[in-house]
């Protein structure tokens, strides 16, 4: 091949063509900008573990390339390689290597990875085993690269998370003429100690990570973290908050940090942004009105929808305080006589049997009394035009009772009357398998936040994402955002953050704290301001109480704004979410590479 400048990016994560995760975001959001950087010496690999990936990957006959030449030869030697275009923005090309290749040879590469790296493989680890056989793969995918390009072009392999990153190691060892970048979005020991430590900032830099690592039983994935930060040409994080972390926990401080951002294109709604708005809000009102209108109806035009999602950590995503600044702005609205309900729904991910039937119920009648008013509507317009038209006594409306058949008068009542009842509306939508330990319901049932008629703060918790084909909604969880009003994610441990930013990409008021990496990032940017609706929670070296009540009066305020209000901040945020584009990121991505690039042996 011909000698060439231009590096050929090797991006490798679990999460190509495989959505498990926030990294699933982060690689697919980017590949848009990434391809239009480097064009085809832009590559992913990933593994060859969803069985549906067919229906979004289109394979490369042409295998002339570095790369296809590197497929094909390991197709000789037996692989099972699937090589071809990623069928979304961008399609970039892909490289899908499977696991179960090289399973006879598990045992074989665990003593391997402890032999050559001082890796103490925990043999029971599924996980770590898994990554240990895909890892040899990407090793040998490399190894073949690195001899048929030669030196003729400038390599860099860039892994993200400990799941794909132990080619590192071997990379090193075999002096391959290939960069290394190796990027963290959370430290697999720091996310367990802040889940158990209340402390966890204020003890970061007194921990012994080995103890700790012992303590959780994440020994083995602490020492890849630390071996391949420390041997990697180029070591990123995605926020300062998780720099400090790896600082204290990795024994390095990361070369550069690489922010999360998005394909805002994607988000851009170009000045509909309101009508999106109300579109989706319909539909949320129609849940609202089957979930609690049997009981307790309220007015739907002075109702706002709050919501925050996320993967189930009670402490780490805030969620705690969250529903003790809600308890607080219940008692405020009630206080000052505020003629508005907050309607607050909890979107995470337990396991659960099945949506309570209790639920289901209450919509389907309220589908049928819809259909029977649609059937009415219908026979009273067609009577209406018809005695308009035989009027002899001018303008004078009919009576509208009369023009209704005694059968659908009939069904009405008793469509309604069957959906009415006395029972308060129920806190959660499914039946969850382990009901007693959830801390979230605890919550609620403890602080009799049971959706009293007097409550002006009702809640739904939802332990299921929110997707299309959800029966409850009908929405997929993008037009859900859109059509709330508010989203509120006060996290004590996020690296990053991608819930807010998704927020603000589509229009929606979010709040963020300051423990989170979206949220240090934007307190700096100089367009950030309040009032455009993104609000960041001062958590960092506060008394949590304060932070309550902080949290509490940011929602009390924002329930107080105009419709008028609420509508030019979704206008500004549109706006000020290009901040955010990778066009623009894409650039801290490049420094790490050239960071590498420019490392000496």
């Amino acid at each position: 091949m011909k000698p060439s400048k231009t590096p050929l990016v090797l991006e490798c994560a679990w999460e190509v063509c495989n959505q498990v995760g926030g990294i699933y975001t982060v690689i697919r959001s980017k590949v848009p900008a990434a391809v239009k950087e480097w064009g085809d010496n832009y590559c992913l690999l990933g593994p060859a573990v969803d069985p549906d990936i067919t229906a979004e990957f289109e394979e490369i006959s042409d295998l002339l390339d570095p790369v296809g030449k590197t497929v094909s030869k390991m197709r000789s030697m037996g692989y099972e390689v699937n090589y071809g275009r990623w069928l979304v923005t961008g399609r970039p090309k892909a490289v899908l290597l499977n696991p179960k290749n090289v399973f006879n040879r598990r045992e074989a590469l665990a003593r391997r990875t402890h032999e050559i790296h001082k890796i103490d493989v925990d043999r029971d680890h599924e996980l770590l085993n898994e990554m240990i056989m895909w890892s040899d793969l990407n090793h040998t995918f490399f190894r073949i690269l690195d001899e048929i390009i030669n030196g003729k072009q400038p390599i860099i392999a860039h892994f993200h998370e400990w799941m794909s990153s132990i080619p590192i190691l071997d990379i090193k060892a075999e002096k391959l003429k290939i960069k290394t970048v190796f990027t963290t979005h959370a430290t697999m020991l720091g996310r367990m100690l802040a889940m158990n430590d209340p402390d966890f900032y204020d003890h970061l830099p007194r921990y012994d990570w080995k103890k700790e690592a012992k303590k959780y039983g994440v020994v083995s994935i602490a020492q890849i973290e630390r071996e391949c930060a420390a041997k990697a040409d180029s070591f990123t994080t995605v926020s300062e908050v998780t720099g400090n972390e790896c600082k204290w926990l990795l024994g390095k401080v990361p070369d550069s940090i690489t922010p999360n951002g998005l394909n805002i294109t994607r988000y851009a709604a170009f000045h509909e942004v309101q009508n999106r708005h109300e579109r989706y809000k319909e539909k949320i009102h129609e849940f609202v009105i089957g979930h609690f209108f049997k009981s307790s109806p309220f007015d739907l035009e002075n109702t706002l929808y709050f919501f925050t999602s996320g993967r189930y950590e009670y402490r780490n995503k805030g969620y705690d305080i969250t529903q003790k600044a809600l308890q607080k702005l219940n008692a405020m609205m009630k206080k000052e006589k505020i003629d508005k309900t907050v309607v607050m729904f909890f979107i995470t991910n337990k396991p659960t049997w099945s949506i309570n039937p209790d639920v289901l119920e209450s919509r389907g009648v309220m589908e049928e009394i819809r259909r029977n008013c649609a059937a009415i509507q219908e026979q009273i317009g067609k009577r209406l035009f018809h005695a308009a038209a035989a009027s002899t006594e001018g303008h004078r409306l009919p009576n509208l009772n009369d023009l209704i058949d005694d059968y659908w008068k009939l069904r009405y009542r008793r469509t309604i009357q069957s959906w009415k009842d006395d029972q308060w509306p129920i806190i959660v939508t499914h039946n969850l398998v382990n009901d007693t330990d959830d801390e979230i319901l605890n919550f609620m049932r403890t602080e009799k936040m049971v959706n009293s008629p007097l409550d002006r703060v009702k809640m739904v918790y939802h332990p299921d994402f929110i997707n299309s084909t959800n029966p409850l909604f009908g929405l997929d969880y993008g037009q859900f955002v859109r059509g709330c009003h508010l989203g509120i994610f006060p996290s004590y441990y996020e690296p990053w953050g991608y819930t807010p930013l998704e927020c603000i990409a589509r229009g929606v008021p979010a709040i963020t704290s300051d423990l989170s990496g979206f949220g240090v990032y934007i307190d700096r940017l100089p367009e950030n301001d309040e009032a455009d609706g993104t609000f960041v929670l001062k958590r960092r070296k506060r008394k949590e109480e304060k932070a309550i009540d902080d949290l509490a009066n940011n929602m009390l305020q924002f329930v107080k704004s105009t419709a008028r209000y609420r509508m030019l901040q979704r206008n500004k945020l549109e706006n000020f979410s290009e901040n955010f584009d990778w066009n623009i990121l894409l650039e801290h991505y490049k420094k790490a590479y050239n960071h590498a690039l420019s490392r000496t042996k």
